[in-house]
């Protein structure tokens, strides 16, 4: 999710408008709204003394706001809070161990990624079981869904010969 995106979720989380907001962080009221509305459509990007200001007035961690940066453990922890945010992920414990998981009150959100998550987990296992290798697994990874095998998420690419066929096949009808 990008920052505008992010800046727009939390603003309307705390019931406020973009005119607020852009007050609250000291643009002049007849720009203000304008300003963040420029800001949540991704037209302008905030410097990192604007990203802190709204973070400050929104009552939350810049890095909250910002694109995520996922090679640190608090960018992971921001990117792991957007998808909740956005797609319903939970976290819980089974078993004494921490788990992640989809929530079924977005019916929409949760039937694409459980299908999508059924598809990594069922080559996670093809992995473990030995029935693929690391770099096939890293193939499916690095090239989803191109290499998807489930049906749902990847295009079926029609083979020249097929598609020379009912080309021509198709000038012949209209002669």
């Amino acid at each position: 999710m990008a920052i505008g995106e992010r800046i727009r979720f939390i603003r309307n989380l705390r019931g406020m408008t973009q005119k607020w907001l852009g007050l609250a962080v000291g643009f002049p009221e007849r720009a203000a709204d304008v300003r963040m509305a420029q800001y949540e459509a991704g037209t302008r990007k905030p410097k990192e003394n604007l990203v802190n200001d709204l973070a400050r007035v929104l009552e939350v961690s810049p890095s909250a706001l910002d694109v995520p940066n996922i090679e640190s453990y608090v960018g992971l922890m921001h990117t792991l809070f957007a998808l909740e945010d956005l797609y319903g992920l939970n976290i819980g414990n089974i078993n004494g161990e921490v788990c992640l998981r989809l929530s079924k009150s977005n019916s929409t959100a949760f039937s694409s990624m459980f299908d999508m998550f059924s598809a990594w987990e069922e080559e996670a296992t093809k992995l473990r079981k030995g029935e693929i290798t690391k770099e096939e697994y890293d193939q499916w990874r690095y090239n989803y869904p191109k290499f998807d095998t489930s049906g749902k998420w990847h295009k079926v690419i029609p083979s020249q010969e097929l598609s020379d066929a009912l080309i021509k096949s198709l000038k012949k009808s209209k002669r």
